[in-house]
Order: C-alpha cells, then structure tokens, then sequence
C-alpha cells in the first residue's frame, strides 16, 4: 500500500474476502464429493486388473464378501467394477476429510484447489506404487503369510496371494500416501510465509 489506497476489503466493505470465503467453502464441498468418487472410480479400474490376474480372488473371495452375485450387474467384469468401487470409495471419503478442511490453511481458493489436486495426486500415486510393490512380494512369495485367506483347491493359488499383495499393499499405501500428501501440504504452507 503507497499510504494513497485503502486495502480492498475496508473500500468494499469486506465483500470481497466474504466471496473468497465462499468460494474456498465452494472448492471444499467439491473436494468432498469429487475425492471419493476418484477413488471409487481408480477401485473400478483396479479390481478390472485384479480381475485379469486373478479371477478367483473375486469368484471365491469378493462376491462372497460382499454378497454378490455377477448376474446382478450383467457378468463378471460390471461387478467386479462395483466391488471395487465400493471397497475404495469410503477410502476417498476419508482423505477428502482430511485433505479438504486442511485445504483451507490456503486462503485464496485456486491455490487451495491446486493443493488438494496435489495431494489426491500424491495419494494416488502412492497407493498404486505400493500396490505394485505388493503385486510383485505377493508373486515372490511360496506359501499364504499369516493372517492371509486363502480358500481350499483354488486353481491358481499364487495368482490369488499375488492379487491379495495388490489389495493389502494398495490400502497401505493409501494410508502412507495421505500421510505424505498431508505433510507436503502443511511444509508448502510454512514455506508460503
């Protein structure tokens, strides 16, 4: 300020920091409804894999846990997409609950919407590398780990431990990635001040 100006919100009466306001509440409310479907629609996409890897982790293991029949949804492929949809959706819920009110340490709303790009980013791509790593140890492996399900005469057990890496590893990761994209946000923050 020259000592000539008046800051805007004192001219305005405070209209415009209300509207920034408004619309960083805007980018919060979309950020809880948008996260969970990203992460419902990446479990779509992930079971399909799944699916190619391992049919019977779903056909001896996941329509009986949710309690599906594949007729239902028309064959195997649409349930499997609405497992994994609904086996990943509550997980974005999660991270939208943390990453969206946090967004708001961000007072201008383009910046909080970039950072909450960011870390669904950062999540994401941390949970599918660690699903990869998983996929990967649950290959290596030459018997089920404790703890591990594993049904009797399956066809192909090591493709079924493998796939179940890939889902254990993968919900690790997205506890590992919040975390991350939660401590990138809070260092990028401070560094702003």
């Amino acid at each position: 300020m020259d000592g000539r100006t008046l800051p805007v919100e004192l001219v305005d009466g405070g209209r415009t920091a209300r509207i920034g306001i408004m619309k960083c509440l805007a980018v919060l409310l979309i950020t809880l409804v948008l996260v969970p479907l990203i992460a419902g629609l990446y479990g779509a996409l992930h079971d399909q894999l799944s699916f190619t890897i391992a049919p019977e982790y779903f056909t001896r293991f996941k329509y009986d846990q949710f309690g599906f029949k594949p007729a239902w949804f028309g064959g195997h492929r649409p349930t499997v997409a609405v497992i994994g949809f609904l086996a990943t959706w509550w997980v974005g819920l999660l991270m939208a609950l943390f990453i969206a009110p946090l967004g708001l340490m961000y007072k201008d709303p383009v910046r909080m919407r970039k950072e909450i790009i960011r870390a669904t980013g950062i999540t994401l791509g941390i949970a599918i590398l660690s699903g990869l790593v998983g996929l990967a140890y649950g290959w290596s492996l030459d018997s089920v780990p404790n703890g591990w399900y594993l049904p009797e005469g399956l066809v192909d057990p090591a493709a079924f431990i493998a796939v179940g890496g890939l889902h254990n590893f993968g919900y690790a990761g997205g506890v590992l990635g919040l975390c991350t994209a939660v401590t990138v946000m809070v260092w990028r923050r401070k560094r702003m001040v």
